[in-house]
């Protein structure tokens, strides 16, 4: 795989999703203040259930799940598949194939969420909310990949790979903090059974089975055993994606090989007339483009064929979808002026400033120590406008807000309210303000790459 392709495909994807993030992200803003808030509320507490008999596979510990658990439980642990996918691919052929090749980007991004966490903790002391502290650790990738694309090619390829890469580390951040604190009650009965799917999973990939189904059955079951296992059912989805094979069933060359003996061997059949306007083919004619097909199949891993299905439906449904459904923030009964106190002020200054500080000063310690150079075409002034635009936290940062106040009744509520106005500001700013940065610290010629 050509690795600099990949990454410049996938900041394309996540460049474009961004743009229906942020349609999505407005029409939940207006809808939540407009006089259907009650109607666009009540939708996302309907239960939902894919029932069999007496078995639901949308329930957990025997409760059907709402429509708003179904997106942040279910829905979003395709999201993170597509994380741990891309975690996978970044690790074997990518940007972290090499530790003094990722090194910057991983500093960077242990800094961008050290920091944030710190700032939010100093400021929290003492609340109820500092269960909420890794909220502003994150980095939206789709929204702050978006950002950059609005500059066109006058941004250095160095510089997207930079952003691309620390947003990856970070969602590896995330993660860990999702799983290490987020589960509760656990059950090692269902992590039992899980453990054996995995194994299963594993032997598959050995095996050299590539059919997606295969994984998506197991994947949905293992998904099941973890929302009734205690531990939060996206670390299902990452831990399922690094079982997916990366290694294509037919090598290249072989494949090459494959193709040419096909159409050597292409049957040439007599017709009457005019052979090229023939609408009918014969069988021999089928059976050799149905094995060019079964040949062109196999040479895409499982690993590059799922990241590319995924693409688009996590950028253009799931991730905007979420958005819809959770940054809706009823203004009434919220002064702006909260913005700058409790948990409100807490997230907005580690996305701003906390981001900010740990990207840019971490960076700048390793650049200067000669550990590693300077991305190429860069100056100090390009690498801070990118560090600015990693307080854009926004989708994890709304899910881990959830995760922290969505159980604790009418309190938490009040929190999550807050929570989000503080991630909405805070991402909102950060994203202005780099993008300002940037238009005036970059070239105004092309960036030739």
């Amino acid at each position: 795989m050509d690795s600099l392709y990949a990454i410049k495909k996938s900041i394309k994807n996540y460049a474009s999703g961004g743009n229906v993030l942020i349609v999505a992200t407005l029409l939940a803003f207006i809808i939540a203040n407009s006089p259907i808030a009650d109607m666009y509320f009540s939708w996302w507490a309907q239960p939902i259930s894919l029932q069999l008999g007496d078995f639901n596979l949308f329930s957990h510990n025997g409760h059907p799940m709402t429509v708003m658990e179904f997106i942040n439980d279910a829905l979003m642990a395709i999201f993170f598949f597509s994380i741990g996918l891309e975690i996978k691919r970044e690790v074997l052929v990518g940007e972290l194939t090499s530790i003094k090749q990722a090194l910057l980007p991983i500093v960077a991004a242990i800094g961008g969420m050290v920091i944030p966490v710190l700032l939010f903790m100093y400021i929290g002391r003492g609340s109820d909310f500092l269960r909420g502290s890794a909220i502003p650790m994150a980095t939206d990738i789709a929204f702050s990949l978006g950002v950059l694309a609005m500059l066109g090619k006058r941004v250095p390829i160095s510089l997207k790979i930079f952003l691309t890469t620390l947003a990856v580390v970070d969602d590896i951040g995330g993660i860990l903090v999702i799983a290490i604190f987020y589960s509760s009650h656990i059950s090692v009965t269902y992590l039992f059974y899980a453990a054996g799917i995995f194994l299963i999973l594993w032997l598959g990939g050995r095996a050299g089975i590539n059919s997606k189904m295969f994984y998506f059955i197991l994947g949905g079951v293992v998904w099941f055993l973890f929302l009734n296992s205690g531990i939060h059912p996206t670390i299902a989805g990452v831990l399922v994606a690094f079982c997916i094979p990366a290694k294509p069933v037919l090598a290249t060359t072989r494949f090459i090989s494959t193709i040419r003996d096909e159409i050597a061997n292409f049957p040439q059949e007599q017709f009457h007339g005019d052979s090229d306007s023939s609408i009918m083919l014969s069988k021999d004619q089928i059976n050799c483009l149905k094995s060019i097909e079964s040949a062109s199949d196999k040479v895409i891993s499982p690993l590059q064929d799922l990241e590319d299905t995924l693409h688009p439906v996590i950028n253009y449904l799931i991730i905007p979808l979420f958005a819809f459904a959770n940054a809706g923030i009823v203004l009434s009964g919220i002064e702006l002026s909260s913005l700058f106190t409790g948990i409100s002020l807490a997230v907005f200054v580690g996305l701003l400033f906390g981001k900010f500080v740990g990207i840019f000063f971490s960076s700048w310690l390793i650049i200067k120590l000669k550990i590693v150079p300077m991305p190429t075409h860069s100056t100090w002034k390009s690498l801070a406008a990118v560090s600015v635009l990693g307080g854009i936290g926004f989708t994890v940062s709304l899910f881990i807000a959830n995760l922290s106040f969505g159980n604790m009744g009418p309190e938490g509520i009040e929190l999550l309210e807050h929570a989000k106005l503080g991630i909405v500001m805070g991402s909102l700013v950060s994203g202005i303000l780099g993008y300002i940065l940037l238009n005036l610290f970059l070239p105004k010629q092309q960036e030739v790459e």
